[in-house]
């Protein structure tokens, strides 16, 4: 098996039976998309394969030894840097976040925000079915959403010019458009 099938079928198994907050939907689709992402913009299989895992160590019981083990060193450092540290208050864990992804380099920017980007598009679809009252499903209002957004955007934009930038860009202010 080679390392995407290893990541997917983690991925997979790692989130069962876990839903998206906002719809319900099975969470396992939204880490797939972001490694669809990664892959449809060129990207490594190393990569893509911790698009595919990007939230296994935040969201279920697998820890990062055991992960090393199973994807390898470079995949798993990728992981760690896009992970939150869920320990902190909001405010302060988004800005940490921030920072250890700015300084992880690119491969660490191009999972965050292909992770970025499908959340958004994600969000997006919903408003449309469900109206403003799907802003409530964040730990914050929309304000300190977008502010998180734009804080990303903007400190990797300091570091990285790519096309998916400009994709994240124009998510941002659509998001910023939708009535709350």
């Amino acid at each position: 098996m080679d390392l995407y099938q290893r990541a997917l079928k983690i991925a997979i198994e790692a989130h069962k039976g876990q839903i998206r907050k906002h719809d319900g939907s099975p969470y396992v689709a939204h880490p797939i998309m972001v490694g669809r992402i990664l892959e449809r913009t060129g990207f490594s299989e190393v990569i893509v394969a911790a698009g595919l895992t990007h939230d296994v160590l935040e969201d279920t019981p697998i820890t990062e030894p055991e992960l090393r083990v199973l994807l390898g060193d470079a995949v798993v450092d990728i992981v760690t840097a896009v992970s939150e540290d869920q320990s902190l208050e909001w405010e302060a864990r988004k800005e940490k976040y921030v920072s250890t992804v700015v300084a992880a380099g690119e491969s660490a920017w191009a999972v965050s925000v292909a992770d970025k980007i499908h959340n958004a598009q994600d969000f997006i679809t919903f408003h449309a079915i469900a109206g403003p009252a799907c802003w409530s499903v964040f730990n914050r209002d929309k304000v300190k959403k977008i502010w998180f957004e734009k804080l990303v955007h903007a400190e990797l934009r300091k570091v990285w010019q790519h096309p998916l930038l400009d994709t994240y860009a124009t998510l941002i202010e659509t998001l910023e458009s939708l009535a709350d």
